[in-house]
């Protein structure tokens, strides 16, 4: 539980906060039916640094026919699938947009996932921009330097974060949301740990 301390005419006021109304770092992470210019989300996940996750197929609207076989064997989706078991856009982003508005959202491919972000707000009748991505690295750097203050001038802050990333990377990526948005938040883990102990030699 949060708190927050009102002072009003010097009397002090504690108000107890529940975590869901307080900012959360939370990961995003997209499937989509190619890399190509039409390309759309078929799968979207997130995870909340409490550890709060949820995890979406999307069916295609129906202007959406972007179909790519290579980036199927991949991921593993058919679309036979996300029409059978996917959820409609309209209801996944209302679904996201309340749960992670005012919240502090990252991707690892920003340029990847901040498209098919907007496409997903769009397909739902929101702004393209309703959401806003970060980039997980530029998180993990912060979040070290942060640890690290009054160390930094001694630590390359970008080599450990490069460091963390490459040896957490999965030998089999499982190239699905869901564990891909736990991957980064894992990672936030083990730059804080990789800080830390930096901190205590």
């Amino acid at each position: 539980m949060g708190t927050i301390v009102a002072h009003e005419n010097a009397s002090v006021a504690t108000i107890c906060v529940p975590p869901y109304l307080l900012a959360m770092i939370a990961f995003l992470d997209f499937e989509a039916s190619s890399l190509g210019k039409h390309s759309y989300p078929i799968e979207i996940a997130w995870v909340f640094e409490d550890g709060r996750s949820r995890s979406f197929l999307i069916k295609p609207k129906s202007g959406w026919t972007d179909w790519s076989a290579d980036a199927e064997k991949i991921h593993g989706i058919a679309r036979d699938r996300l029409q059978q078991e996917g959820s409609d856009v309209e209801l996944v982003v209302t679904e996201m947009m309340a749960q992670l508005s005012g919240n502090d959202l990252y991707a690892s491919s920003p340029s990847w996932d901040g498209k098919w972000l907007s496409v997903l707000l769009r397909g739902g009748g929101m702004p393209r921009h309703a959401l806003r991505l970060g980039r997980s690295d530029d998180l993990f750097a912060k979040t070290a330097s942060a640890i690290l203050e009054g160390w930094s001038a001694e630590v390359d802050i970008q080599g450990l974060v490069a460091d963390v990333i490459a040896q957490s990377e999965p030998t089999n990526p499982a190239h699905r949301a869901l564990p891909d948005a736990l991957l980064e938040l894992k990672r936030l883990g083990l730059v804080q740990d990789a800080a830390r102990k930096i901190t205590a030699s």
